[in-house]
């Protein structure tokens, strides 16, 4: 198999966005207030895009190792923003240890992929690790999300039966453990099912993108499987970062839940 794949005009790239009539429709229809939201996201993608793509050109052609490092971290400080604010968190408490923990779980499945498994002469080549780490990344921060959210907000809504542990005895450890076991499933359990399916329900950017570029399906879906598992233990990495690193800036030292760790979007 020959050939990159077929290039979009932007004319009908313009077409594409009439299939937004669909859920445009519905939210008219039946009054949901999506529209607004819809706007502003897709805006938002769509300049986004644009600066990334006219910006990764620059990046690829050049293909300076600190140059690369650079935008890598550019690309784990937005996803640390972004998680705060979809979680509904405050920035001076999880600022630092969220980004460490979407640090980490990035770069070590991304180098293990890179290094390991595709061999690449130089890891730091910007056209593999560039999109390898945002797909990577991409998911961590779902489910960094869920998991974080679902583990204070646990917390909170069991405030008595988990001062109830402690009254009892139970270490700090041992009372959040049955919260920390609930969010953690309930954050990995996506991509877990995503694994599950894959390739009988859909087939994954990746592997697409490899199979539109020329390559041989094979090939694509041993690139698939690999990303897949790298993916998942950069998703286990992030998660469980994110909750024992944000646990000692969120709770006093005699283990009460701090109420200021969450924003005023996220205090009801």
């Amino acid at each position: 198999m020959n050939g990159a794949a077929v290039n979009i005009h932007p004319l009908y790239l313009l077409l594409g966005y009439l299939l937004l009539i669909f859920p445009v429709s519905f939210f008219l229809i039946f009054k949901i207030r999506l529209l607004k939201t819809l706007t502003v996201s897709l805006l938002r993608m769509t300049l986004q895009l644009l600066f990334v793509g006219v910006y990764l050109q620059v990046v690829f052609d050049l293909n300076t190792w600190w140059l690369n490092i650079v935008w890598l971290m550019v690309m784990v400080f937005a996803a640390d923003i972004s998680l705060i604010t979809s979680a509904g968190f405050r920035w001076r408490r999880f600022l630092f240890p969220l980004f460490l923990s979407l640090l980490v779980g990035t770069v070590i499945p991304l180098l293990y992929f890179l290094g390991v498994i595709v061999r690449l002469p130089d890891v730091l080549d910007a056209r593999y690790l560039i999109p390898v780490a945002g797909m990577i990344m991409g998911n961590s921060l779902r489910a960094d999300i869920i998991g974080l959210k679902s583990f204070y907000t646990s917390i909170r809504s069991d405030e008595k039966t988990y001062s109830t542990y402690l009254s009892q005895g139970a270490t700090h450890r041992e009372a959040l453990l049955p919260y920390l076991r609930d969010a953690y499933t309930a954050a990995l359990s996506p991509t877990l099912a995503t694994m599950a399916t894959v390739g009988l329900v859909s087939l994954p950017g990746m592997m697409t993108g490899i199979i539109l570029g020329g390559t041989d399906p094979f090939i694509a879906i041993k690139y698939q499987i690999a990303i897949m598992i790298a993916i998942f233990s950069g998703t286990a990495l992030t998660v469980m970062g994110a909750i024992l690193l944000t646990v000692r800036f969120s709770f006093n030292r005699f283990g009460v839940l701090n109420r200021d760790i969450f924003s005023g979007s996220n205090l009801d």
